[in-house]
């Protein structure tokens, strides 16, 4: 009787993991595809409250372990976009209020909601690099530049929010040398993106014009005395502008700045 327990047990358990299994690999598919409806929401209000509920179903189904790992990757890259987004978008705008009224309490949480944030969104993107870039990506511009000429256009995604995500730290970490020194490591990943984009931009407008606002941001965060170039930013500012026919507002007001 103990032996029968066992075997309806086992098979019991086998046919829930199954389930389970092909429950991840279709609700991926769904999560991955409806991704774009979170981006076009028109009210900020909704989209504020909404998405933090999103990412943190997604990571659900993530954590799990279900799935293969075709699941697992779509789950990660949703997850990867959607915590730098909602960084940028939503945490990083409540950080730039609380300056604008001199509220140092609240810049200092806002200021570490947004590292927690964007670490969070690097964590993804690296998992979806590989075991390599994690452990090689804060080593010396050597060993990085290495790293990046064997990086090919497949993971062009996953390079893209990694140094989103890393250059975003580096802003909200100012105060660290050790992140500052991070910098060139970024500029160097953002351009291979755009060596990579060469051959083809792809099919999204908004990840192809990314690392132009971010070579804009990285020229013109400095005077010409420190080493930036204004109208080099604006070049890339520009090319930004030019490649999502004039719609990526985002571009325009970093542009303004």
């Amino acid at each position: 009787m103990r032996l029968l327990a066992l075997v309806l047990s086992t098979a019991a358990l086998a046919g829930c993991n199954l389930a389970s299994n092909l429950a991840v690999k279709s609700t991926s598919k769904i999560l991955a595809a409806a991704q774009p409806s979170l981006q076009q929401e028109a009210d900020y209000d909704m989209a504020r409250m909404a998405i933090p509920g999103a990412l943190k179903t997604v990571e659900g189904f993530w954590i799990t372990g279900f799935g293969d790992a075709a699941s697992a990757a779509r789950l990660e890259k949703v997850l990867t976009e959607g915590y730098c987004q909602y960084g940028t978008a939503f945490v990083e705008d409540d950080w730039e209020e609380a300056k604008f009224r001199q509220d140092p309490p609240a810049v200092a949480y806002h200021n570490a909601r947004s590292s927690h944030i964007f670490t969070r969104c690097l964590n993804f993107a690296l998992i979806g690099l590989g075991k390599r870039w994690q452990k090689e990506i804060f080593e010396g511009p050597e060993i990085v530049a290495k790293l990046l000429k064997d990086t090919g256009k497949g993971k062009r995604f996953q390079l893209l929010f990694a140094a989103n995500a890393l250059g975003s730290l580096i802003n909200h970490n100012l105060d660290r040398i050790e992140m500052i020194s991070h910098i060139g490591t970024v500029q160097a990943m953002v351009e291979r993106v755009i060596e990579m984009d060469k051959s083809g931009l792809p099919a999204n407008l908004t990840h192809a014009a990314l690392p132009h606002v971010a070579l804009g941001m990285i020229h013109s965060g400095k005077g010409k005395s420190m080493g930036g170039d204004p109208e080099l930013a604006k070049k890339h500012f520009e090319e930004a502008l030019r490649i999502t026919g004039d719609k990526f507002l985002l571009a325009r007001t970093l542009m303004a700045y």
